[in-house]
Formats: C-alpha cells, structure tokens, sequence
C-alpha cells in the first residue's frame, strides 16, 4: 500500500516537472519566435526513393516557420555529396547590415531504406530533423523538421526552389501538404529574394 502510495507520488512529481519544463521551453520559443505547438510530432510521409546526388547545389528560400537562428533575407542553402547519404551544407543569408551570415554544416540519411528522412547537423549544435516531403530535384523542395519537448512540439518548415522565386499554383500545393499534418501555413513567412536586394549576395 505505502508502495503504491510513494510510486503514486513519484508519478505525480514527474508530471509536474514535464509540465514545468514544457511551460519553460514555451515561454523561450515564444519569445524566439520560432513555433511550438501542444501535442507529439507527426509522422508525415516523406519523398519516395528520395535521391540525395539529384538534390546537390543551390536552393533559394522561399518561404519559412519563423526561426531564431536566422535573421535575414535572400537566403540560400547548397549541398554537395560528401559520401554515401551524406550531403555537405552551407546556409547563406543577408543580414541588415549588409553583411553576410554563412554556417557550414553536414546532412545524413539516418536509415538507408528512408533515404528522404536526414538529420543536420551544424558546429556546436545538436542534429535535428531534415525530412524532405515533397522535392521534383528541378522545381522546388519541401522541407519540415519537429522535435518533442515534453508535451509540446517544434515545428521548423521551409520552402524551397532552385530559382529565386515559385509559382502560386505550386505554393498551394505544398502548403496543403503542410496543412494536412496540422501545420498552421499562415504563419509561414516569405523570405526576401529581390534581385537588386539580393546582389550582394553575390558578390
């Protein structure tokens, strides 16, 4: 009996933890901007016979859920294969100094038979979730990447095409497939890609 009653207690105080933690991490990424939802991750499917040598080069962003690691516009991503399911990547953006922030990191498939599912990983910080769920290699790409934090989720998203802009048509397209896994597309925010904008991006 008193058994049950300590293990009642210890159940009880571990919930109460989670709940503090989850209202902690709340607190930061609301702060942060970025979006954290109530509830577990879904499970959403991924590309199919997703090919890692077919996505190398440069992406433009196009659209994203609101980050706290990146603060500007006219941003980039290129990859380069490294090795079997292994992609090099840099991420390029303008800040409003005009500046520009770079970061070098790598991108791995985590289970050969799900080649769509990667993980990124940057100097100094943890790996996270790079599923591609949607990517024609030529056009565009959809990314969404979420990690559980106790009883909450964040959720990271981008959009992505091979040129600095996408057509509505296929914009709706890969906002329904964003919306049929309960992300809220209205809080996607468009990323600057103005080509006189842009130019020093290319310097």
């Amino acid at each position: 009996m008193f058994g049950d009653r300590r293990a009642d207690t210890g159940r009880g105080e571990k919930m109460k933890a989670i709940q503090v933690i989850s209202l902690t991490l709340l607190c930061i990424f609301a702060a942060s901007a970025q979006v954290l939802k109530f509830g577990k991750c879904p499970t959403p499917a991924v590309q199919a016979n997703f090919d890692p040598t077919r996505y190398v080069g440069k992406w433009y962003e196009i659209m994203k859920l609101p980050t706290a690691f990146q603060k500007g516009e006219c941003g980039t991503a290129t990859y380069s294969l490294k090795g079997p399911g292994v992609l090099g990547v840099l991420n390029r953006e303008l800040l409003d100094d005009g500046s520009i922030n770079s970061i070098v990191g790598q991108a791995k498939v985590r289970d050969p038979a799900v080649p769509a599912k990667l993980e990124v990983s940057f100097s100094g910080t943890p790996p996270g979730p790079y599923w591609v769920l949607s990517s024609d290699y030529e056009g565009h790409s959809l990314v969404y990447g979420c990690t559980d934090f106790g009883l909450f989720r964040m959720e990271l998203s981008w959009i992505l095409s091979r040129e600095p802009t996408l057509s509505e048509e296929t914009l709706d397209q890969l906002h329904g497939i964003l919306s049929s896994i309960g992300v809220n597309v209205d809080k996607m925010i468009p990323t600057n890609q103005d080509e006189t904008y842009c130019i020093p991006m290319d310097q």
